[in-house]
């Protein structure tokens, strides 16, 4: 069953590409650029990747990003993730991008986007794969950082497919940027954020009434909710679930103990993604694999997953019938490849 974990094709709609950064590829471009990185070694910097919380992760990940300077950088950086996603069967990734992370050391939102936007365009070419952007907010930053942000982005309307909200949650509400993602409406983007993953459920019900989220990312803490439990399900509003991520910041403390198979039992449009996988130990397929095997999933909810992916995304209708065609065709031959295995052994 593991094995058809990880060779479901799949989309990917959580996933931040600062998050992608190997220590191999870090060390790589400070070298190019000139900067000193704060560890010895990339053994070192791997070491580190032990986290108490998110935001003990956050700190290094801002620190691990400083190194990103140039459009090279930053279509090296994304080219590196998608040829990572091919070899894991994901055929379409909706990516987020952190802008005032870079802008406020300096590098402008035009390196930024141009970088990724190139890497997305080659990914289609040399990998087949479709990808959308999506911009993300700091939450932790002002509602004017952020407005001053989405000005930036504006010009860029047709690289971008969302805005979302992303870092530090608690103490920092949904409600905060209610005009940011009015305006971005406006402008013809959807929305998402993150909610539910450290903060309580009532921040999922701002990021869905306030914000008015076409999918939640995280969302794993709304089953302390009964109403909010009964309203995802009747909407099929889908969450963006990220087991190895949810781990790795005490979300969980064990694989074992996640809510994604009961997610999957209530009827919940679940969907798995690796969030940060530089970080948190697993690309998509790893995050497939890991939950099959803790949560012992069945293969029927390994096909719901996948499917789920590509329901969930912001595909038009003629690509999401594509996509889940190939689905499909990936389960019948499996099925095909079992049969051929119990006649073997008979």
């Amino acid at each position: 069953m593991e094995k058809l974990a990880g060779t479901l094709p799949k989309a990917e709609l959580h996933l931040h590409i600062e998050g992608t950064f190997e220590p191999e590829l870090i060390f790589s471009i400070a070298e190019r650029n000139k900067i000193k990185v704060p560890f010895a070694s990339v053994e070192a910097l791997r070491a580190a990747y032990e986290f108490q919380d998110l935001q003990s992760f956050l700190d290094l990940y801002y620190a691990g990003m400083n190194v990103l300077r140039t459009e090279e950088d930053f279509y090296d950086l994304a080219l590196a993730y998608f040829e990572k996603a091919h070899a894991q069967n994901v055929l379409h990734a909706e990516i987020f991008f952190d802008p005032q992370a870079h802008t406020a050391r300096g590098i402008s939102f035009d390196v930024v986007i141009e970088g990724l936007s190139k890497a997305v365009s080659e990914s289609k070419k040399k990998f087949g794969i479709t990808s959308k952007l999506i911009m993300c907010f700091l939450r932790d930053q002002s509602a004017e950082s952020a407005m001053e942000t989405l000005e930036s982005a504006l010009k860029y309307g047709d690289r971008i497919v969302a805005v979302g909200l992303d870092s530090a949650e608690v103490g920092n509400p949904p409600q905060k940027f209610k005009d940011v993602f009015d305006r971005a409406r406006a402008n013809g983007w959807l929305t998402v954020a993150h909610a539910g993953e450290e903060g309580p459920p009532e921040y999922v019900w701002e990021a869905l009434k306030i914000l008015k989220v076409s999918r939640v990312d995280h969302g794993v803490r709304s089953l302390e909710d009964a109403d909010l439990t009964r309203h995802l399900i009747e909407e099929q509003m889908a969450l963006t679930v990220c087991p190895l991520s949810n781990v790795r910041l005490k979300v969980f403390s064990h694989l074992k103990q996640h809510n994604l198979k009961k997610m999957l039992e209530l009827g919940i449009r679940a969907t798995i993604n690796s969030d940060d996988p530089a970080y948190f130990g697993g690309y998509v397929s790893d995050n497939f694999r890991a939950a099959q095997n803790a949560l012992e999933l069945s293969q029927e909810e390994l096909e719901n997953l996948a499917r789920n992916s590509f329901h969930a995304s912001f595909l038009t209708d003629a690509e999401r019938a594509k996509y889940l065609s190939m689905v499909d065709d990936a389960v019948k031959h499996w099925h095909g490849l079992n049969r051929q295995d119990c006649c073997q052994h008979d």
